[in-house]
């Protein structure tokens, strides 16, 4: 079968203080129509950059194909030299052809505009629609990617959604046009499991209908043996193997692909374990102690009860609140001193508003919340500032949460400078410091957020937080953007900074094989409410609520027969809780059906 896309000797650079930086370097690759490729690698393997060097948008980022040809099939078969076609040309094959998700959902959506204004531009541009015939396309294809009201989510603007639904969003927009090929750079990244499923089915069931070849970039090796027909191993900007999903994930050649493989967490193999514990990582160095389990204290740090919040929908002549989004529903629980406390829930269900709470991020509406004995809802911004030394929080999204105009020395350096905890020399052993605990090279030091990849911002967002001892952090989603051998280096991490400083966590996630490994209880969320709250042993191995059976059935497997298209996917749309202003609820009862594991009442399955 002749080839949709061909690369051949791809060598990108990047100019750099002190010289020329090589991205990637004699890259040989090949996709076939109805094929999907997965490229796997750790965070600045070159992964994104081959990609983007396919889509010829390099040259925005100061880059260069400095070497090599790429070849694109186009649908009247015409076949292109990418890196012969001018601007006007390639603009007609973006988004029309070639198709893609970008890493960073919250970065590939334009702030200034709508939901279904960007939605409608590339249908109206590519396929001629009208603006009513591009709304009901874009209505679809929300509806397609399970994003719930989409009437009402056409016109919000993206920090409107969550990280999750901003997501969805820019998967319905790369699959507006049916592409020929569909790019996408960790398309699940920020997707609970039960949605990522049906991500993937959506994408896979688009390869059947339309023959369009998928180039998917991922950390996820789960993914990979659940979708891909040929992976490609990139390790340093080169490929060190390639071969059938089978070979890969059954039979690896190079240490490196062995040494990913190894660094991947499975569901199940914390049974009968009584607390987190490290990950084992072939050719690290193992600390002192590395099964000796992370108890938690006796002693509460932070006590939550009957924490609300909602946020208000406004409509009509003079924009009057005329319902509320129910985001908290009378939320208890705590969090005990050296204790991971996991949140999991479909994105929506108010794990991040949980967290944006408890630091003031947003005002509760209701509640009390009470970390070392102290009410934090009464308090005004000025003391709040004090209690951020022992707060803090890693969030979601690493593009939107670091300055874009401050290199890595000065963002991490912020935090210690505002409270006046180092000074010249010392607080930039202390930044470097802070670049080894993470893993990253202290030549990082000088660089701006826009020369890093999604990894590395994420590590550069977990050494700013840790930047002035925090007693508690809460991470939203901290590992979920991370290839699984930095990943598995990260978790290590945190758990060494809990046992040898005594940090908590309240740990949100949506990938169940992570929160078994880390978490001593779990909490489950489910449009609002916490559902179900107990320890690991008791939701992993004895879940009661429906719901949480659905997340673990929706856990993706590291078996290649396990087909994305053999599963079967729950494809209910989840409602927003929005009720009219006025509206009570009621509170939420539990049923104890075990010692500390409890279940919201009327849903004992």
């Amino acid at each position: 079968m002749t080839p949709l896309v061909s690369i051949d000797g791809l060598r990108v650079e990047f100019p750099a203080v002190g010289g020329t930086v090589v991205a990637v370097r004699h890259v040989d690759l090949e996709i076939r129509p109805g094929e999907v490729l997965c490229i796997v690698g750790e965070s600045g393997s070159g992964k994104s950059v081959t990609s983007l060097a396919l889509m010829q948008l390099t040259r925005f980022s100061g880059g260069q194909v400095a070497g090599g040809n790429l070849t694109f099939v186009c649908r009247d078969g015409e076949g292109l030299d990418l890196r012969a076609v001018d601007e006007s040309r390639m603009r007609q094959i973006r988004g029309n052809e070639i198709g893609m998700v970008f890493q960073e959902p919250m970065a590939a959506l334009n702030p200034a505009y709508t939901i279904g204004w960007q939605l409608a531009e590339g249908l109206m541009t590519h396929r001629g629609l009208s603006k009513r015939e591009a709304r009901e396309r874009s209505l679809e294809l929300l509806n397609r990617v399970r994003i719930p009201d989409p009437e009402r989510r056409l016109k919000q603007y993206p920090h409107e959604l969550s990280g999750g639904m901003c997501q969805r969003v820019v998967i319905a927009m790369a699959l507006a046009c049916e592409p020929r090929l569909l790019i996408a750079d960790e398309p699940t990244t920020a997707l609970d499991v039960t949605v990522q499923a049906e991500i993937l089915a959506l994408i896979d069931r688009l390869r059947r209908e339309t023959g369009a070849a998928v180039l998917l970039i991922t950390h996820d090796m789960a993914v990979v043996a659940q979708m891909a027909d040929r992976v490609a191993v990139m390790h340093g900007g080169e490929l060190v193997e390639t071969g059938s999903v089978r070979q890969i994930i059954l039979q690896p050649r190079h240490a490196y692909t062995r040494a990913l493989l190894a660094a991947v967490p499975k569901i199940g193999e914390m049974a009968r374990r009584s607390a987190p514990a490290r990950m084992k990582i072939p050719g690290a160095e193992d600390r002192d102690g590395i099964d000796t389990p992370l108890h938690a204290g006796e002693q509460r740090i932070l006590e939550v009860e009957n924490l609300t919040k909602r946020f208000p929908v406004r409509g009509g002549l003079f924009g009057r609140t005329i319902a509320n989004v129910h985001a908290v529903e009378d939320v208890t629980f705590h969090v005990q001193e050296t204790e991971t406390l996991a949140m999991v829930g479909e994105s929506g269900s108010g794990k991040s508003t949980v967290g944006r709470c408890l630091l003031r991020l947003d005002d509760p509406d209701a509640g009390e919340i009470r970390f070392r004995g102290q009410d934090l809802v009464p308090l005004s911004r000025p003391a709040m500032r004090d209690r951020f030394r022992d707060l803090q929080m890693i969030f979601q999204d690493p593009y939107g949460s670091l300055n874009p105009q401050m290199c890595v020395l000065d963002q991490i350096a912020e935090p210690i400078r505002n409270y006046g905890l180092e000074r010249g020399s010392a607080l930039e052993d202390r930044v470097a410091d802070l670049l080894d605990r993470v893993r990253m090279p202290r030549q990082f030091l000088r660089r701006y957020p826009s020369e890093l990849s999604g990894g590395q911002r994420q590590r550069v967002a977990i050494a700013r937080a840790l930047a002035v001892n925090p007693g508690f952090i809460v991470a939203d989603e901290a590992v979920s953007s991370l290839d699984v051998s930095i990943q598995a280096q990260v978790l290590n991490l945190m758990m060494d900074l809990q046992a040898d400083l005594g940090l908590s966590y309240l740990f949100i996630s949506h990938d169940m094989a992570v929160v078994e490994r880390v978490a001593h209880r779990v909490a489950v969320m489910f449009r609002g409410r916490i559902v179900e709250i107990g320890r690991r042993s008791d939701i992993f191995e004895d879940p009661r609520h429906s719901y949480t059976r659905t997340l673990l059935a929706a856990v993706p497997t590291m078996d290649p027969a396990d087909r994305i298209s053999h599963r079967e996917t729950d494809a209910r749309v989840l409602h927003t809780p929005i009720h009219p202003s006025g509206y009570d609820p009621g509170p939420s009862r539990y049923e104890e059906v075990s010692p500390g594991h409890f279940l919201l009442q009327d849903s004992v399955q």
